[in-house]
């Protein structure tokens, strides 16, 4: 099996992947988008569809979920947070095409981790709370659990210095990053969410009936 070895002269250590680690982190990178993309359409549910569903109207399945009060957080629907999750999962795989640093994979870990705990709560309470589904969040359950699958895989697949080793390096291996690469298409992300949220709040014209 192949392996890329790399040594910086910022650094006190080096450090060897796989070959296939390139590949991991591309997929990686794959299933965030389609989390993210999973979690904007949730966020579009919740902003312009549910409004124009009447407070006493009977409800079931997806609708119940994503109207239950476990579908919120402080009033910002679960699947805006969960957009925020996605953008950060592809900024660090960005991160690490930039750099190929050991660091972000060590950091990657409790990130992944963390998201598979929250989706599996929220499966949880669909299966044995609300007692009903909602495709999309599963989908986005899914895509975490992928998620840290290959992030691990990448970790297994890496000869890497301990993360006490490398924890004092933040600072050189930001001075390494390219930030246009990195936030750019976060910022464009965080875009997107912010103009969701602010069209229902635009001075928009009044719907004229058909006769």
């Amino acid at each position: 099996m192949g392996t890329q070895t790399y040594t910086a002269n910022r650094f006190d250590y080096d450090w060897d992947y796989s070959s296939r680690v390139s590949l991991l982190f591309g997929i990686f990178t794959s299933v965030a988008v389609v989390g993210w993309l999973v979690s904007v359409m949730l966020t579009s549910i919740h902003l312009f569809a549910l409004p124009s569903v009447p407070a006493d109207a009977p409800v079931a399945g997806s609708i119940e979920v994503i109207t239950s009060q476990w579908a919120y957080v402080f009033g910002v629907p679960l699947a805006t947070l969960g957009a925020l999750y996605y953008l950060t999962t592809i900024a660090m795989a960005l991160w690490w095409f930039d750099t190929r640093h050991p660091l972000i994979i060590k950091i990657l870990t409790p990130i992944t981790a963390s998201g598979v705990a929250f989706s599996a709560y929220f499966v949880y309470l669909q299966l044995f709370v609300i007692g009903e589904i909602c495709p999309f969040c599963m989908v986005s359950a899914a895509a975490t659990v992928i998620l840290f699958g290959l992030e691990l895989a990448a970790l297994s697949s890496s000869d890497t210095p301990g993360l006490s080793e490398m924890s004092g390096d933040l600072g050189g291996v930001l001075g390494g990053t390219t930030l246009a690469l990195v936030v750019f298409p976060v910022l464009m992300g965080v875009a997107t969410i912010v103009g969701l949220f602010a069209v229902p709040m635009l001075p928009l014209p009044e719907m004229i009936p058909f006769a």
